[in-house]
């Protein structure tokens, strides 16, 4: 990934949890609540959750695998994840986080039950590689689950460029500091492949034998979900 982007994602990083809930109204949280749901996630498994930042999805997870089971956090940009130890900790739960990218994953083949990456796939330079590398740290039969934003259709679609073009990056910049970076990540999200497009991807990488789209927020957000090989 590139410097600038970890650059970005770093100065960001302290008030990423405050203006993500503020700009999507908090819907996130319920976003992540099912792609968990999708995962099938269950007690006893371990999960890997790649683009991690301060370890939301990585707390979801960990709830659902319960004490016998194990959640890794990961994140490419060391000052995005240094909250995420504490979070989870106020919670009760005990999940390790490292600094690793999700194209070049330091884990050994078949390690993990599920691997995960919310709203980070379309952050990095080669999104199939980075496919590859989540479906091969999965045991056959497992599931690689993506959460990304989309572009919704239909009467979504004026308002949410209105809202996303507009809006976004003047409250995310006055919030954060940093308006730049609020202009770059929904530029991202509108030119990013979604639904249909995505799934192409996701059979690229040759590394799924079945694959699904799941629609949130009339196409605001996907979740997909490759059952590995």
């Amino acid at each position: 990934m590139s410097e600038k982007v970890r650059s970005m994602f770093a100065d960001i990083a302290s008030d990423y949890d405050r203006v993500n809930t503020v700009l999507s109204f908090g819907v996130h949280h319920a976003w992540r609540k099912k792609a968990i749901l999708e995962s099938e996630a269950k007690e006893g498994n371990h999960v890997l959750d790649c683009a991690t930042g301060t370890g939301d999805l990585a707390i979801e997870f960990k709830k659902a695998v319960g004490d016998t089971g194990y959640v890794l956090g990961t994140d490419f940009c060391a000052p995005m994840i240094e909250p995420a130890p504490e979070k989870a900790k106020e919670k009760g739960l005990e999940i390790d986080f490292e600094v690793a990218d999700a194209m070049d994953l330091p884990y050994e083949n078949d390690r993990f039950d599920i691997s995960s990456i919310a709203f980070g796939i379309r952050n990095v330079d080669d999104p199939v590689v980075a496919l590859k590398e989540l479906a091969r740290v999965v045991k056959p039969g497992g599931r690689v689950v993506v959460l990304e934003f989309g572009q919704p259709k239909g009467l979504l679609k004026f308002p949410y460029n209105m809202y996303s073009q507009h809006i976004m990056p003047a409250v995310g910049g006055w919030l954060s500091g940093n308006r730049e970076a609020y202009t770059y990540l929904p530029r991202t999200s509108a030119t990013f492949p979604a639904g249909d497009n995505f799934l192409k991807l996701m059979q690229n990488s040759e590394a799924f034998k079945e694959t699904k789209a799941i629609k949130l927020t009339g196409g605001i957000a996907y979740v997909y979900v490759g059952i590995v090989q």
